[in-house]
């Protein structure tokens, strides 16, 4: 007779979707389930004040009248780039701290390389700037930045070399890391279950523009306006794309 293996104990919970398919409720409620604390994975809402536009349902995480505590939102300022590494290292703090309480964590989120950067335990470098060396590059071509590249490591991604920025950007970390100076994240072992979900496109379609509409009632144009008058500038809400981009171009004149 055949031994039935027992299921694997899951130590992690990643709901994932596109827009507008109920990822955020949906964790929050197996949350309250699972005695457990919610980590956004959503590359947008990490910045501060950015909260229509990258729609921050902070009621979502409001349950039977329980308040679901959840982390990686608000923690950065429009303008700044918070990187992959940056999010891995905040999450390892936060996934600790839920560990320590006895808590089931919950990832909720569609930032594919946020999640997978957690879900695989991706060992990743941190470089600082080295604003000296990359002068030392300026003046060389793109060929010259390839093959300098090339001499140090063996060529596989062929976006580092698209333009100078990143190739010299790609050369410095390099450099760092034969230099023997890496610094790699220790990322914990997690076995996460790993659910998509799936909502009727017509359906989903309808919603985003329900929900587009509610956000520019309430002031979604107002919110960009105040952060640029605040200093923020344009070109990061253009690169943060989807509506932040198109309402900065009306903001500023461009369409």
């Amino acid at each position: 007779m055949m031994e039935l293996k027992k299921p694997p104990k899951y130590e992690m919970l990643v709901v994932t979707g596109p827009t507008a398919s109920g990822k955020t409720s949906l964790a929050a409620i197996l949350a309250l389930k699972l005695n457990g604390e919610s980590i956004s994975a959503d590359s947008r809402q990490i910045y501060r004040h950015m909260n229509l536009g990258t729609g921050k349902d902070y009621s979502d995480y409001l349950i039977e009248g329980k308040q679901i505590p959840y982390y990686l939102i608000d923690v950065a300022d429009p303008g700044y780039k918070y990187s992959v590494f940056e999010y891995q290292r905040d999450f390892i703090k936060v996934l600790d701290g839920i560990r320590s309480r006895e808590k089931f964590p919950i990832v909720c989120g569609g930032s594919g390389m946020y999640i997978d950067s957690v879900v695989s335990g991706y060992k990743m470098v941190e470089v600082p700037p080295d604003p000296a060396f990359r002068a030392s590059l300026e003046t060389k071509s793109l060929e010259e930045l390839a093959e300098i590249l090339s001499s140090l490591k063996k060529q596989h991604n062929i976006t580092d070399i698209v333009t100078k920025k990143r190739a010299i950007r790609a050369i410095e970390i390099e450099r760092h890391i034969n230099q023997g100076k890496e610094n790699l994240t220790h990322f914990p072992d997690i076995n996460p279950l790993v659910i998509g979900v799936f909502y009727c496109r017509a359906k989903r379609r309808e919603r985003i523009s329900e929900r587009l509409k509610r956000r520019f009632e309430e002031g979604m144009v107002d919110e960009v306006r105040q952060l640029l008058n605040q200093g923020v500038n344009p070109q990061a809400f253009i690169y943060y794309g989807l509506e932040y981009k198109y309402i900065t171009l009306y903001i500023t004149g461009e369409i």
